[in-house]
């Protein structure tokens, strides 16, 4: 079965910015630190923003093929038992699908592009 694709990364707009820079995203401060890059399903990525950025706002949601990353994505367990995808090296720019804005709603919750699940 092939993955579900696309896949998300939750982005700080300047870290999305250096990367373009650079021509690579090796990650945030909390995927250098766990040795991979964290990304969400389309069902998980609400839920990832709640846990991991309440509030935060100047952000990016940064969509992936996942077919392109090949075997350094790998399916591990997180949250709950859920499967997350997590990309062992650098996220190649040649992978991204698109990146949007992900605003903070008057109620402080981040407004999702219709295309991305429930």
């Amino acid at each position: 079965m092939a993955p579900p694709s696309p896949i998300f990364k939750i982005v700080p707009s300047p870290l999305w910015i250096q990367a373009e820079a650079e021509g690579r995203f090796d990650g945030a401060p909390v995927d250098l630190a766990d040795g991979y890059i964290h990304f969400s399903t389309a069902a998980q990525a609400r839920e990832t923003a709640r846990r991991h950025f309440s509030g935060q706002g100047d952000l990016l949601l940064v969509a992936v093929d996942a077919a392109r990353l090949g075997a350094a994505l790998r399916w591990e367990p997180s949250r709950g038992g859920d499967l997350f995808p997590h990309l062992y090296g650098p996220l190649p720019l040649s992978a991204v699908l698109q990146v949007m804005p992900l605003p903070l709603g008057a109620d402080g919750m981040h407004q999702f592009p219709e295309s991305v699940g429930p």
